[in-house]
């Protein structure tokens, strides 16, 4: 017989902190061709939520912190390696594949706002890069070299959010629980 009991694992903070990000990104992905105040907008905000993020990483609830899910690279192969032989342990917070994956999305997602904000100022001369305006500074071309930074960025970006979401499904299938659903009301099968 199976025990349905549950606890809770990811605080209010965390879980608005995940589906803001994300709900920031798409819409700053399908904004972004248009160069409306909107895009530069959803960028900011994907830079204070990570702000914050990192602050809770410190001082936030046990599953929430860093040292929690932060782990070495070989202990991240190795897991990966179970992964692909279904033999990968459950954890209750994040598995070491997925803390690299938070660790990478949240630098990937830091560089895409940050080159963002160049290429604001390159093109336009406002924000936190406005002396950038004067592009001839930095070559007749710059703004064209930031924008094709920013996209690749912001592609890696998304490449990155695709195969988070493969990992939450394979690990929901592995270990038989829905790994989403934890993350909209906090809460996991009890237990390792």
């Amino acid at each position: 017989m199976r025990d349905d009991r549950t606890e809770r694992v990811w605080d209010p903070l965390i879980r608005v902190f995940h589906w803001g990000v994300a709900v920031a990104f798409a819409l700053a992905w399908l904004t972004g061709e248009a160069e409306t105040p909107l895009h530069d907008l959803f960028g900011y905000a994907i830079l204070v939520l990570i702000g914050v993020r990192l602050v809770w990483g410190l001082i936030g609830t046990r599953h929430a912190r860093f040292t929690d899910f932060v782990r070495r690279p070989a202990t991240v192969i190795a897991y990966l390696r179970d992964i692909a032989a279904f033999r990968a342990r459950r954890h209750l917070g994040h598995n070491p594949a997925g803390g690299a994956m938070v660790v990478l999305m949240l630098l990937s997602l830091v560089a895409t706002s940050v080159t963002g904000m160049m290429l604001e100022g390159a093109e336009f001369g406002t924000g936190w890069f406005a002396e950038w305006g004067n592009a001839r500074a930095y070559g007749h071309d710059a703004a064209e070299w930031i924008e094709e930074l920013h996209e690749a960025v912001a592609g890696f970006t998304l490449l990155l959010v695709t195969l988070h979401v493969a990992g939450v499904l394979l690990a929901s299938l592995q270990h038989g629980e829905n790994l989403i659903r934890s993350m909209l009301d906090g809460r996991k099968r009890a237990g390792d």
